[in-house]
């Protein structure tokens, strides 16, 4: 089985535009990400997917595996089909250009679930939610799961909901997953769906079309980059972890 690595980053950002170009200790975002996700052995090959000149100029400079896509692409998912149609693989691991302290063994249970599951085409992550993290915040997607590892729903509300008012544990979804060819030129042909574009979450669009979407937990720390101050929390952890530009 041939599994290939996809770091989609995209120079437009409302938040932060630019922002796998921001400097990290000294290095692009954009280069931590794809040295946590080189230490991952069983990859074929690990390759940054952008639609941008300069991100694409700054993968070169750092001698990192780069292809230019379109600037149509509406989600990541999108991007990664167009990396599909441009390579030879049978399994795509999505991972997100924004979280420079991802964990290779963390991308690593992706793999082994899939070497494990050989017939199952859309695999996500989901893990606990920090004491941290806010659970109204509609930047964090939550995860309803079955006790079978079922995805159910991803809301950016907080779900399931306690109506009697039990504690619930939160699972939030990681923009880490994998997915095989077929699954990956079904998506890219595929309309979005009513609730994808209610919540704006592009995993719906498998739901809503009948695919089982198997959700694994892990142990994640990593920490998003979602706007310019986010850069020194994760300087921060760096320097807690040691964690220094080779």
């Amino acid at each position: 089985m041939k599994i290939i690595g996809v770091i989609p980053a995209r120079y437009q950002s409302s938040r932060f535009p630019g922002k796998p170009l921001a400097l990290i200790n000294g290095k692009p975002m954009i280069w931590w990400v794809y040295h946590q996700v080189m230490k991952v052995s069983d990859f074929d090959s690990i390759y940054v997917a952008t639609d941008s000149e300069m991100i694409y100029n700054t993968c070169i400079e750092n001698d990192m595996n780069v292809l230019m896509t379109s600037d149509k692409h509406q989600t990541g998912t999108d991007r990664l089909g167009e990396i599909a149609e441009k390579t030879d693989a049978d399994f795509y691991v999505n991972i997100q250009g924004d979280e420079p302290l991802i964990e290779p063994q963390t991308i690593q249970k992706i793999v082994e679930y899939k070497r494990y599951n050989p017939s199952v085409d859309v695999i996500n992550t989901m893990t606990a939610l920090h004491e941290d993290e806010d659970v109204n915040t509609d930047t964090i997607v939550k995860v309803v799961a079955a006790d079978n590892g079922d995805l159910l729903y991803l809301s950016r509300s907080p779900v399931p909901y306690p109506k009697r008012g039990q504690k619930v544990d939160y699972f939030k979804h990681l923009g880490l997953y994998g997915l095989s060819r077929e699954a990956l030129i079904f998506f890219s042909g595929a309309e979005r769906t009513k609730n994808e574009k209610i919540e704006d979450i592009e995993m719906l669009r498998f739901l809503e079309n009948g695919y089982r979407i198997k959700i694994v937990e892990v142990n994640s720390k990593t920490i998003g980059v979602d706007r310019p101050e986010d850069i020194a929390k994760v300087e921060n952890a760096m320097k807690n972890l040691g964690i220094k530009p080779e």
